[in-house]
């Protein structure tokens, strides 16, 4: 037999075990034992174990395994499951085996994150998710965005998903409009001076006269917060200093406590109702978050 012969009859060899593997570990996978299916266990546990076993053939594997994510949420989903507990196992399988499959990230970060019976319910796992995935694409900046609204949505962490959008905004392609969702969120999430900042940011230096007109509207929405925040300090002090609240400002203004009756900016006088200062024309400001009905 030739040399020639003899590494090609070696090659046909490794080739027909590398795919009879495949095959087994595909059955393998497919393969469940009703009981088991019941009980859900993951019947492989280690994705380090499902490496070892793919022989090098990580990424087709991979893509077998985040078949089986999508066949196993959408299975739960249509029986309006409120467990979904391979779900996370799976995509932490998937996504060590190929840690730059993007669609893993994103839509298995949606799949964790909803609450039964639309999804796993687990935002914390969901945001750890997609945050191993931007450690293994930092130039996905969509990953970023996705993980902002986990925080702002999910965790109800309104100055953590500010700093998420931020940060995607800095990378190459990323959408002009994850600075303005990092603006407003951190006016919602209390940190006014950042949000001031970055909306001056825009208003500066867009092109775009709706972006402009928009952070414009921002600019003056965090200004009537402010002003209203010092006029509710006032308010509250007249309350712990004489045991009652002002009925209107004409009475704190008479008292000597204020120069004038405050206004808004379109020259409404402000009300005082149960000791909470408002705007009654607080519709023509969509983005303030002070002044508003208590409850509104």
């Amino acid at each position: 037999m030739t040399a020639s012969r003899t590494v090609t009859v070696l090659c046909s060899s490794v080739l027909v075990l590398c795919m009879a593997s495949s095959v087994l570990l595909t059955r393998r996978i497919d393969t469940l034992r009703e009981g088991a299916a019941l009980r859900e266990v993951l019947w492989i546990p280690s994705a380090r174990t499902v490496e070892r076993m793919s022989l090098g053939y990580k990424g087709l594997i991979a893509n077998i395994y985040w078949t089986r994510v999508v066949q196993y949420f959408g299975s739960k989903h249509y029986a309006h499951s409120m467990e979904y507990k391979l779900l996370k196992p799976l995509l932490e399988i998937t996504t060590t085996l190929d840690p730059k499959l993007l669609p893993a990230y994103e839509f298995g970060g949606i799949f964790l994150a909803q609450q039964p019976p639309e999804g796993a319910g687990d935002p914390k796992a969901a945001a750890e998710l997609v945050e191993k995935g931007i450690r293994n694409n930092p130039h996905a900046w969509r990953l970023r965005y996705d993980l902002g609204f986990i925080y702002w949505l999910e965790l109800n962490n309104p100055q953590k998903a500010a700093d998420v959008f931020l940060e995607g905004s800095k990378v190459p392609g990323a959408h002009q409009w994850m600075v303005t969702m990092a603006a407003a969120l951190a006016q919602q999430g209390g940190e006014r001076e950042k949000s001031r900042y970055l909306w001056s940011n825009i208003a500066n230096s867009t092109e775009d006269e709706h972006m402009k007109r928009n952070a414009i509207n921002r600019l003056q929405a965090l200004d009537i917060d402010q002003f209203v925040d010092t006029l509710q300090e006032r308010v509250d002090k007249y309350k712990e200093l004489t045991g009652n609240y002002p009925k209107d400002f004409r009475q704190m203004v008479a008292e000597g406590w204020l120069r004038r009756i405050p206004v808004s900016p379109s020259g409404v006088p402000l009300d005082i109702l149960n000791g909470h200062v408002e705007l009654p024309d607080y519709k023509e400001y969509p983005f303030i978050t002070r002044g508003k009905p208590a409850g509104y």
